[in-house]
């Protein structure tokens, strides 16, 4: 396991598990729960789920990972938009467990250069992306000019 030298912290506490509600200790990120229908949960409206808040911060992780890249490669990928896909489901093994699909668009950039990024985001800069690798199945696709 890599170490790290923390530049920042991010502290949220979730109370009623699925159910319940989660919040940052800053109070930015606030979010009630609700176990889906399809998962057999009451599926409330206006609530998340664990796997909103993964998208979410990844699509943005991501995104912010191949703009470092592109302004490394003196390549503006500042605008390009990431869609990111959390599924969760059985494993084989048991419990639990979770696949992404991640799409890159950005029609500004051409689709080599495009993917040229994104596959060097995906794997040197995105902590998501590290965090994922050789556990999650993670699809990137990318659909640049």
């Amino acid at each position: 396991m890599d170490k790290i030298k923390p530049l920042f912290t991010a502290t949220a506490t979730a109370t009623g598990g699925r159910n319940g509600h989660t919040e940052s200790s800053d109070g930015i990120v606030k979010a009630d729960l609700s176990v889906p229908k399809e998962m057999g949960g009451p599926g409330k409206a206006g609530t998340a789920t664990p796997e909103h808040l993964f998208a979410a911060g990844y699509a943005a992780c991501f995104g912010g990972a191949l703009d470092f890249v592109g302004r490394q490669k003196k390549k503006d990928a500042s605008k390009a938009k990431v869609t990111c896909t959390v599924m969760i489901g059985p494993r084989d093994g048991g419990g639990f467990g979770l696949a992404v699909k991640l799409q890159v668009e950005d029609r500004s950039l051409p689709q080599a250069e495009l993917a040229a990024l994104a596959q060097a985001a995906h794997e040197q800069i995105c902590p998501y992306s590290h965090a994922t690798r050789n556990n999650v199945d993670v699809q990137l696709t990318v659909s640049g000019g």
